[in-house]
Order: C-alpha cells, then structure tokens, then sequence
C-alpha cells in the first residue's frame, strides 16, 4: 500500500472581493456556472494582473512551478470558456491558506500590503 504524499497547500494573499461573475442577460442555469477556485483566482491575480513570471508566482504561492503551470493553465480555460459561451464563473474553495500579510514576501503583489491613499499608509 502506497501512501499518498500530502497536500501541499497554496498562499493567497487575500480572497476576491466578488466572487460571482458573468453576463447580464441570461438567467443562471446549472448548464451555465463554471467555478474558479481560489488558487486558480490568485495564479491569474499575480501572473496577469500584477505581472510575475510563473516562478515568482511559485514562490509567492509556496509551491512549485509546474503546480503553477498547471493552476494557471486552468484558471485561463476557465476564463476564455466564461467569455466565449457567456457563462457565470464563481471563485470559491481549492487548496489554499490566507496570508498574515506580515511575511518576508508580502509587499509587491500582495493585496494586504498596497498602500491606500485615504488612509494614508500601508493597508
């Protein structure tokens, strides 16, 4: 008997603030829901949105980069799938940890850590 290696879980710096996304003109059908977990959300965050190559984002999520190759690879299915056929994508579950937003990497790319103008410092 084999035992299984263990889970090895994802660092997200903080969780979407919507979570449900789709057109406006369609009612929604069991047919027409994706779900985007948290971590693929995070991998698209980081890669797409802030700019970090696929093995810093591996470093910001505590994993390895071919476990980023394959999140990634997922989230943008998800996504392009979302788009072209008009479906609803709900971000939520998947194997991750909240960051404390006190880590060494916190800072670029972590939504904990952006300055926020109104408040007058580090968020």
């Amino acid at each position: 008997m084999t035992i299984p290696r263990p889970m090895k879980w994802r660092k997200v710096c903080s969780l979407p603030d919507r979570t449900r996304f789709g057109p406006l003109d369609s009612p929604p059908g069991p047919d027409g829901l994706l779900t985007m977990t948290v971590d693929e959300y995070e991998a698209i965050r980081l890669i797409d949105l802030e700019g970090f190559t696929q093995e810093e984002c591996a470093e910001k999520m505590e994993i390895a980069r071919t476990t980023v190759q394959g999140i990634y690879g997922r989230a943008r299915k998800k996504l392009a799938e979302a788009l072209v056929d008009g479906k609803i994508l709900v971000i939520e579950g998947g194997e991750y940890r909240l960051c404390d937003g006190l880590g060494r990497d916190c800072g670029r790319g972590c939504r904990r850590r952006r300055w926020q103008s109104g408040r007058g410092g580090w968020q």
